[in-house]
């Protein structure tokens, strides 16, 4: 998985870039299928925004959500996005495991 992170008014720091590297790691572990994923973290006065973009196969997954602190923001960005990934592979998952056999009178 490509994890590509920038930032608009702010400069993404080691431990930002290691933080949000250990949460999409997260997602990774649900869903193998994620291609490419692009982070996008901004600071407008005291507004903290964290936007991601997941690229899977056939799908396409944003989430985004702002607090007062850059990590809890990506904090709950990757748990909005980790309830999507796996929303979709359970919608992927094929639940008739046995056939449906007619009832014999």
């Amino acid at each position: 998985m490509q994890i590509s992170i920038s930032g608009q008014h702010v400069d993404i720091t080691d431990a930002m870039r290691t933080h949000v590297n250990d949460r999409m790691e997260k997602i990774a572990r649900h869903f193998d299928h994620v291609t490419n994923t692009h982070v996008v973290l901004q600071v407008e006065k005291n507004r903290h925004k964290a936007e991601a973009n997941i690229s899977a196969r056939g799908i396409q997954i944003h989430a985004a959500a702002e607090s007062d602190n850059m990590y809890s923001s990506i904090d709950s960005m990757t748990e909005k996005l980790d309830r999507q990934v796996i929303k979709h592979k359970e919608k992927q998952t094929n639940h008739h495991t046995q056939p449906i056999e007619p009832e014999v009178d």
